[in-house]
């Protein structure tokens, strides 16, 4: 087979570092000189010429402040929106923008929905140097429409959002404060019209813009501000004032050497297409006009109700190119980094590992996005984006800083037993990982089984609060006609050693009662600080279900009481009461298990008792009733 030489390949470098160079001196070359040529151009809003970080050409100026001149108003992209750029105040860092109803924004035909110039989705500024000022998502968040009657939600679904919601038209408004509302609005879609047409304020911030830093640098050496528009990342370049000078010279000796090289490059190149398609003229090609995790997901979820999409540059620029001293977690499915985003956003970002079946992991990323996109607790963890892309499936998380509660209870934070983990911190723990429980179960439909309730994956905050995640197991109960009457789904079973519901493995049929098994086995943890399943104790205790179990047959429930708790005198009479109620939790049969409903308000009564108990208990005793549920 014909191959490439190692000469070849030097020719070919030789020919694209010329090709490079005269790119370079060409972008020079219009950098310096555009200023000039765009004053006798209209580009309003602007009366002069143009100046950083705003620019007309490629590669000069700002890669995020490029403006298309026209009239009455100038265009600039953001995120694939094109605006109308109606004012700009000069020094300032604020602009005033309305977004272009092109017409790829609806493809519905006017006579359907009212809206027809509206988007179809959020305006989104995501990933980009601006955001939306606060007086302009003050002014969205206090408008409502008189009529209560929705628009047709079947055909005009995006309309009926923000007639309950008109604040999602502009993603990531965070509001500190309300002002007053103005009252409603009969011509409600009209009015939001209207809002777009007058102009939305974006600000942006130069002290988080290096690209503002590296230009004060450049301008102090005398050069011209610009980027490498060739290069997806478009890092900053600083061209010299005098560059296009000596280039101009020299240009004519090098478009003949380029031209010369070229035939030689054109020859190469029909050499190595001829060989990448004898090579792989056996494999399938299908044309992939758009990513199929991406298809996928835009098939169940309309995609305003989907979280942003981030790149895979962004994320790995993030995470310091996925550097392991970033690594604060590692699962099943993925590797979990630290992350700081270009708005200075501290998140986590989770990479999924590329197993030897790349369906398993596709599925569990589908799974996650579609599951965290529809639920909105304080005890749950917040998607806030995602990337799919060939190089790897990567997930963006709230970044929750004080590690993992098996952290505190088992691993490298186990110091914090002495300090944070007292008894009442950790009634409390048990009762919000409850709460979350009982909001998937009751709150959302259709109900979710998370599958995998650890103290692994319940994240502990600063403040000590906690956020459930991973959902990458996670199930919508919906029924088929066979189970109706049970309310039961038949799946594989899926889940971590220790916590994993018997019945549910036995059966292969999940219900929420699998949920509350693993919760118990968590309440149980929190009691004990001992591990789920721990290798080094005898094959019979291995489990802790199975420890605490035969020590309360035997009246020895004191034995397996967290020693920390004994010491600080914190083992008051409600530790039998939780103990208790983990032990309904871990019932052998699904219908002796209380619901979450249940669990939470017997953990908000014992939270009551423990925050007004003044005594201490010795003894700790279960009732025959919890023995019973338990000994099958």
């Amino acid at each position: 087979m014909t191959t490439v030489t190692n000469r070849q390949i030097s020719l070919i470098f030789i020919i694209f570092f010329f090709i490079f160079q005269i790119d370079l001196s060409t972008t020079a070359h219009k950098c310096s000189s555009s200023s000039a040529e765009k004053k006798s151009e209209s580009c309003p809003p602007f009366v002069s010429s143009l100046s950083f970080p705003f620019s007309t050409y490629p590669g000069c100026g700002h890669p995020w402040f490029q403006i298309h001149c026209s009239y009455p108003h100038s265009i600039i992209s953001i995120n694939n929106f094109s605006f109308s750029l109606l004012r700009y105040e000069p020094n300032s860092t604020s602009l005033f923008l309305s977004p272009q109803p092109p017409s790829v924004l609806n493809s519905k035909p006017h006579n359907q929905c009212s809206s027809s110039s509206l988007p179809n989705r959020s305006i989104n500024l995501s990933g980009s140097p601006f955001r939306f000022s606060d007086s302009s998502c003050s002014r969205l968040s206090v408008i409502k429409p008189c009529s209560l009657t929705l628009p047709n939600c079947s055909l005009c679904s995006w309309e009926c959002e923000l007639f309950k919601q008109p604040v999602q038209l502009l993603q990531g408004c965070e509001l500190k404060h309300h002002s007053e509302e103005q009252g409603c609005q009969e011509d409600f879609l009209g009015f939001l019209q209207s809002f777009l047409k007058w102009g939305i304020q974006v600000q942006w911030d130069e002290n988080e813009d290096t690209y503002f830093s590296n230009c004060k640098l450049c301008h102090a050496k005398n050069g011209i501000c610009g980027f490498n528009s060739s290069d997806p990342l478009k890092p900053f370049l600083c061209f010299p004032s005098q560059i296009h000078q000596k280039i101009h010279r020299n240009n004519s000796k090098r478009i003949v050497l380029f031209c010369t090289l070229f035939i030689f490059a054109s020859v190469l190149l029909v050499i190595g297409i001829f060989i990448a398609v004898f090579r792989f003229r056996g494999a399938k090609s299908s044309p992939t006009e758009e990513d199929p995790t991406t298809l996928f997901l835009h098939k169940h979820r309309s995609p305003n109700l989907l979280p942003p999409v981030f790149s895979y540059e962004e994320l790995e620029s993030s995470t310091n190119g996925f550097d392991p001293k970033r690594k604060i977690g590692d699962g099943g499915f993925g590797s979990v980094y630290l992350g700081q985003l270009y708005d200075s956003r501290l998140v986590a970002v989770k990479k999924l590992h590329k197993l030897h079946s790349t369906a398993a992991a596709t599925k569990a990323f589908c799974n996650e996005i579609l599951i965290l996109s529809s639920i909105d607790h304080p005890n749950l963890v917040k998607l806030h984006g995602y990337c799919s892309d060939p190089r790897g499936l990567l997930l963006v998380y709230d970044y929750v800083p004080n590690g993992t509660l098996a952290d505190h209870l088992h691993g490298s934070k186990g110091l914090y037993k002495k300090g944070s983990l007292t008894w009442q911190v950790r009634v409390e723990v048990a009762l919000q990982t409850a709460m979350a429980v009982e909001y998937l179960h009751f709150s959302v439909e259709p109900a979710i089984v998370h599958r995998d309730i650890t103290s692994s994956n319940i994240f502990v905050e600063k403040d000590m609060k906690i956020k459930v995640g991973d959902f990458g197991l996670s199930r919508l109960l919906v029924y088929p006609e066979s189970s109706l009457s049970s309310r039961y789904v038949w799946t594989g079973p899926q889940g971590t050693p220790g916590y994993l519901d018997p019945d549910y493995h036995r059966s292969f049929r999940l219900t929420e009662k699998s949920d509350v098994y693993s919760l118990g086995v968590v309440l149980l943890e929190l009691i004990s600080g001992m591990k789920a399943v721990d290798l080094t104790r005898d094959k019979r205790e291995m489990t802790l279900v199975d420890l605490v179990v035969s020590k309360i047959q035997v009246g020895s429930l004191h034995q397996v009481v967290d020693p920390v708790l004994i010491i600080e005198g914190e083992a008051m009479g409600t530790v039998d009461a939780v103990a208790e109620l983990a032990f309904r939790c871990v019932a052998t049969e699904k219908d002796d298990r209380p619901d979450a409903k249940e669990v939470v308000v017997q953990l908000k009564q014992i939270r009551n008792r423990v925050c007004s108990s003044t005594t201490t208990t010795n003894g700790y005793r279960v009732s025959k009733g919890a023995l019973d549920a338990i000994k099958a």
